[in-house]
């Protein structure tokens, strides 16, 4: 069982910045990823960024070269730059084991609002 408990968010204008900070606590199952998720209104969940426990990164193609994220142990940070409205959405904490049995845990999201 691996614990999710995200900080952060919140209401920001267009070409700010925001900090989403994720503490992941329980017995974590290698190889893995620990990062961040979203989900807009009506839209299905999307990969934001995720590191691995070797430190090699994934980003989603909308947040390239904007979103940075960082990960000691079991915190993952997402330091959020050049914010845009279409980055609104819940952002979830995400942890997966990358090999089998393949598992999944979740924290319960953030919500992010850009406003233009």
């Amino acid at each position: 069982q691996v614990r999710l408990v995200e900080s952060g968010g919140g209401v920001m204008t267009s070409g700010g910045s925001l900090i989403l900070r994720c503490v992941a606590s329980g017995n974590f199952l290698r190889p893995d990823t620990l990062g961040w998720y979203r989900q807009g209104p009506g839209e299905q969940r999307e990969l934001v960024a995720t590191v691995s426990n070797k430190g090699v990164t994934d980003y989603g193609d909308a947040v390239k070269g904007r979103f940075t994220i960082s990960r000691d142990e079991g915190t993952v940070s997402l330091q959020m730059n050049s914010l845009r409205p279409e980055d609104t959405a819940v952002y979830y904490c995400g942890y997966k084991r990358t090999s089998f049995p393949r598992l999944e845990y979740w924290g319960q999201g953030t919500q992010v609002t850009v406003s233009a």
